[in-house]
């Protein structure tokens, strides 16, 4: 334990010879190790005060949990696990929740304007009654498919949302949070061809449960009066190379501008995996639209490795995206308690997980001693504490010239939107907005030059467009 904190504990000991005897059992705990940094009435001190509408390191009472068991790299909260047992940290959440003005998961008004540096933004909410949407993709100004992590697939109809859902769909399941119906891609041709791709958790096992030997599975289909129909598998892992208790599914799916197909598959929990050329966790994958393996793929005849792996030591990315005037493909990556990253994706790269990382494991404990080596790519930038890096696009709009060729990047943990400024593939600047309105599970722009943000919890859409 470090002075700081044996400072505190010493305050607040003192300080409950003269209290009442609290009533909440969290209320016990806190006032014994919380109220000398935090406050006895939580309005802050030492620390930041615990009443608030703002959560910097997430809102979510697991993410609270989280903190107070593990700390925050990069501040002076430290891993109270070591001290307080799981049930004293669970009552204190309780009491600093129940504190609350407005309890942390509570649906927040969204507000029709935000302000950023350069522009008011109009908020549109649209598809209220969405289910987790987690991918959006357009069609064209007026229309939009969304996938939903509960395993759905709806339209979006002159914003608005169809009541009619995709019928027909694979079914996935969901032995962890991570898991479900993930992304979806259109086909460059989809105009013509009808090609509508999906990523999902998927087991063969009837019972699906935790211990169910699963992979992420990757398909594609048409869309018929509502119907999922013609499917075709492009990719599934033998049964051999599945994972039990898996978690950190991915995904995410892409086209570039060549017409090549990439996905991303976590590391399913399997951290060591992610370095094997033998394993699909902990990687990104090229494949061309039909499934088959690119000739210049950088693994396709290395004895042993999957042909469809691009690159490897990849924890989990979940968004990746290409620069429209450069054509460089950036990707950003989760790291563990700290280190979540910004890449730029190069043929056969590894990118260094688990051997080296900016962050130490859920346990407090280090993941690796090195945070750089030799053969293995740095990233670009990457923030600790974790902010839950997810969906990244960048601005090609025109209602928005100031932010021209911007890099949005959406965050889940702390629900934020970062616009990063970039120049010759370094961040030079950050601003973030939208901040505390839910889990940004993705940005697109739409053809009309509209940015469309999905969220989670609340599970809505939101429409951005400039006063």
């Amino acid at each position: 334990m470090n002075k700081f904190s044996t400072f505190c504990i010493t305050i607040l000991i003192v300080s409950l010879s003269c209290k009442d005897a609290p009533r909440h059992p969290g209320e016990i705990t806190y006032q014994t190790y919380c109220t000398g940094c935090h406050g006895a009435k939580m309005q802050g001190g030492l620390a930041a005060p615990l009443i608030k509408t703002e959560w910097l390191y997430g809102r979510e009472r697991n993410s609270m949990v989280s903190n107070t068991r593990f700390g925050i790299p990069g501040t002076e909260m430290i891993a109270w696990g070591l001290t307080l047992s799981n049930e004293q940290i669970n009552d204190v959440i309780d009491y600093i929740v129940e504190s609350q003005d407005l309890p942390p998961q509570a649906d927040r008004p969204i507000p029709e304007r935000i302000k950023t540096e350069d522009y008011t933004l109009k908020v549109e909410k649209l598809a209220q009654g969405i289910s987790k949407p987690w991918g959006i993709e357009f069609v064209d100004a007026n229309t939009a498919l969304i996938s939903e992590g509960t395993g759905g697939l709806r339209w979006l109809i002159n914003n608005e949302l169809d009541p009619e859902p995709i019928r027909g769909l694979p079914e996935t399941y969901s032995p962890s949070r991570s898991a479900g119906m993930m992304d979806l891609a259109l086909d460059p041709d989809y105009v013509s061809n009808g090609w509508v791709y999906l990523s999902y958790s998927f087991t063969e096992d009837s019972l699906k449960t935790a211990q169910s030997a699963g992979m992420t599975k990757i398909v594609r289909a048409r869309i018929k009066d509502h119907e999922w129909v013609d499917q075709q598998t492009l990719f599934e892992a033998p049964d051999s190379l599945r994972i039990k208790n898996g978690n950190r599914w991915g995904c995410r799916l892409f086209f570039d501008r060549d017409g090549y197909f990439y996905f991303t598959i976590g590391d399913m929990a399997q951290g060591d995996f992610s370095q094997d050329l033998g394993k699909p966790v902990g990687k990104v994958f090229r494949i061309n639209a039909n499934g088959s393996i690119p000739e210049d793929n950088p693994f396709r005849d290395v004895p042993g490795a999957l042909p469809a792996i691009y690159s490897l030591g990849n924890r989990n990315v979940q968004g990746i995206t290409q620069d429209p005037t450069t054509g460089t493909i950036w990707m950003t990556e989760h790291g563990p308690m700290g280190g979540d990253e910004l890449n730029i994706l190069k043929k056969g790269t590894n990118y260094g997980w688990p051997v080296v990382t900016y962050g130490i494991d859920y346990s407090g404990k280090a993941v690796s001693d090195k945070t750089a080596l030799e053969g293995m790519e740095p990233p670009i930038t990457y923030w600790t504490p974790s902010i839950a890096v997810c969906p990244i696009e960048f601005c090609s709009s025109p209602l928005f010239p100031k932010w021209s060729n911007n890099l949005f990047v959406g965050a889940l943990a702390h629900e934020e939107i970062r616009r990063l400024v970039v120049e010759n593939e370094t961040v030079t600047s950050q601003e973030v907005f939208l901040k505390g309105f839910g889990r940004v599970r993705d940005i697109k722009i739409s053809p009309d030059g509209a940015i469309y943000v999905l969220l989670n919890e609340p599970d809505v859409v939101l429409r951005l467009t400039p006063e």
